[in-house]
């Protein structure tokens, strides 16, 4: 198989070097990520400058541009391949709920998918960082998977991975997103010259956790497994705005 690797901590990060291991152990593996942490960064292209792509010593391509970029850049232009398989993370950090729309990580697998290839996001549910194995692990069994029963079209999915050792995760389980509540304020500050700054604030608390969720999930110690789709076209409300329009 043929892997296209990327992420938005950076080409340096633990995870994707976790990962990187694990995919090479079932075929050719390409690594395209940031030069620096693009976390947040969402589906953004960098559409104002040229970007470049420099090799590390260790042979992962690094870009000065967003996971998007990294994705588009090699998959229309770098590589002479097109990959079976597109891999974002291991992301340090959760990527549920919300939280996708504005993760680099989930940014980054969506472009593979909107250039028609299977592509999997996947993040270690917890900060101390400790279990990249097991995060790596949940990956390998979903390359097993593909291998033994190729799916008829491209999918996006959205995987968790508690942040606990491999033997006490409790399998697999097919999630929705979940919801938060309204992010918490901006906390603002000073810089050296008085000027008045702004940070952006912490997340909101979990609203909608409910069974089926991945925050259960999560919760349960079970891996999250969410497939997403990407036409936001708000069905239910097409013709209660045609009648606004058109009264």
């Amino acid at each position: 198989m043929k892997f296209l690797l990327s992420n938005d901590d950076g080409y340096f990060a633990p995870g994707i070097h976790a990962l990187a291991e694990t995919l090479a152990r079932h075929g050719e593996v390409v690594v395209v990520a940031p030069e620096r942490d693009r976390s947040g960064a969402s589906n953004s292209l960098t559409l104002d400058r040229p970007l470049t792509v420099r090799k590390a010593a260790n042979g992962f391509h690094y870009v000065n541009g967003t996971p998007t970029d990294c994705v588009h850049l090699a998959v229309t232009g770098l590589l002479d391949f097109r990959p079976d398989i597109i891999f974002s993370g291991i992301n340090h950090g959760p990527n549920m709920g919300d939280d996708t729309i504005y993760s680099g990580t989930v940014a980054a697998a969506t472009e593979g998918f909107l250039l028609g290839i299977p592509s999997v996001a996947i993040s270690l549910a917890g900060y101390s960082g400790q279990h990249f194995a097991s995060a790596a692990n949940v990956a390998e069994q979903l390359i097993t998977r593909f291998k033994q029963q190729p799916l008829p079209q491209a999918v996006l999915l959205n995987v968790n991975v508690p942040d606990i050792p491999v033997e006490a995760l409790r399998g697999l389980q097919v999630t929705r997103l979940g919801r938060r509540h309204q992010a918490e304020p901006v906390i603002k500050a000073k810089n050296p010259r008085g000027e008045t700054i702004y940070w952006v604030g912490p997340v909101g608390s979990v609203q909608d956790a409910g069974t089926g969720t991945d925050f259960a999930a999560i919760a349960d110690q079970h891996v999250s497994v969410t497939p997403l789709m990407l036409d936001l076209t708000a069905f239910g409300q097409l013709d209660g705005i045609n009648t606004w329009l058109h009264p």
